[in-house]
């Protein structure tokens, strides 16, 4: 049996587009889970080489928090790609945020300071 491999290549408009690789000519059977619970909305397409795997994010999956899905083989069970989605309170404690903070700050320091420094000239 060929190794399955799935690769993400994008997540646009609410939609997770991967590349499947190792499945051959017949249809992998796959699945999407979240909280545990499996979601519809997953499609794969033949394109001659690859299968072109589309995840349909359902909005009520969306909320506060870190969410997270797994994509898996169903008849091995084999996880093959797992994203995350982070909305809300989560990002307060998340370091691109802070980084954001800090520099806005420092950039009201540079004004202040070169307020200051035509002041006193």
């Amino acid at each position: 049996m060929t190794q399955l491999t799935l690769t993400k290549t994008s997540l646009i408009a609410g939609i997770w587009h991967g590349d499947l690789h190792g499945a051959g000519e017949a249809e992998p059977d796959l699945l999407v889970q979240h909280l545990g619970e499996d979601l519809p909305g997953l499609t794969a397409a033949h394109d001659g080489k690859i299968w072109r795997v589309q995840f349909t994010i359902p909005t009520d999956c969306i909320s506060d928090g870190v969410q997270s899905f797994v994509i898996k083989d169903r008849p091995t069970g084999a996880t093959l790609s797992s994203f995350a989605i982070v909305a809300g309170d989560a990002l307060a404690d998340d370091m691109r945020a802070e980084v954001d903070l800090l520099r806005a700050e420092l950039d009201m320091l540079k004004r202040a300071f070169r307020r200051h420094c035509l002041e006193t000239m």
